[in-house]
């Protein structure tokens, strides 16, 4: 008999893996609509929808394994990340999706957002003042107008499936929309900044590098908290709160 196994489970949303199917329960089924809705656009492997039956998504496993974790190093090949690179690019290059997105897409609004959540940092006691203040001055170079592509919107490591020099899956689409190239681009590579390069060998198009960098501090600064109450380590080697002390 297969096991039930919790993927992810807080609050908002929990993940069970039972054998090769996935179950998704999510108290907001907006996010569960743009996940199906983008997942039929993408032109990319994604996973298989099985059934829905709110508030529950049912999806079959995509082959292959995840490109990496955050705080360990990726064993994925160079050829491995270049076809992920020019797996994204495909997204990218894709018409862009009838919704929005759920990211935030003025600049005033996300510098207001990150202006509060520096302060928060710094009040709780999370993270020291320094930390804050140096990642807020490299954050801003992300704070500028960029033109929409069809994002994933949450494009972590470990939501990219490859088997060799292929990727096989892209999975967890519950933030895609019309967002900012160089954020997915981040997303991805947090935390394996040695793999920028290779990434960016199938991605093949130029990349203003202090702008990924920046969104780099951006979603450490915006995250951590949040990871906190939701019961995650960001502190833990090779995480987000890694990632803003190599920031300065």
């Amino acid at each position: 008999m297969d096991e039930v196994n919790v993927v992810v489970a807080h609050s908002e949303r929990a993940t069970l893996r039972v054998g090769d199917v996935f179950l998704k329960v999510d108290a907001d089924q907006a996010r569960i609509d743009v996940e199906v809705g983008a997942m039929a656009l993408a032109p990319v492997p994604t996973p298989e929808v099985l059934w829905r039956r709110p508030p529950v998504l049912a999806l079959a496993a995509v082959r292959g394994t995840a490109l990496g974790r955050l705080g360990e190093p990726s064993a994925a090949s160079p050829a491995a990340w270049a076809a992920a690179g020019a797996a994204v690019r495909r997204l990218h290059d894709a018409p862009l999706p009838p919704w929005p997105g759920r990211r935030r897409r003025d600049p005033d609004e996300l510098a207001a957002e990150l202006d509060a959540e520096c302060e928060a940092l710094v009040t709780s006691g999370v993270l020291p003042a320094d930390l804050v203040t140096r990642n807020r001055r490299v954050a801003e170079a992300a704070l500028r107008a960029w033109t929409p592509v069809f994002a994933h919107g949450d494009l972590q490591i470990d939501h990219v499936f490859v088997v060799g020099a292929e990727v096989t899956g892209v999975i967890d689409w519950s933030e895609a929309g019309r967002g900012d190239a160089l954020f997915d681009l981040a997303t991805l590579t947090l935390g394996h900044e040695a793999r920028l390069g290779d990434l960016l060998v199938g991605y093949g198009a130029d990349v203003d590098l202090d702008v990924l960098r920046a969104w780099w501090s951006v979603r450490g600064l915006l995250g951590v908290r949040w990871l906190v109450e939701h019961g995650f380590d960001p502190f833990a080697p090779g995480c987000e709160v890694d990632v803003l002390k190599s920031r300065v």
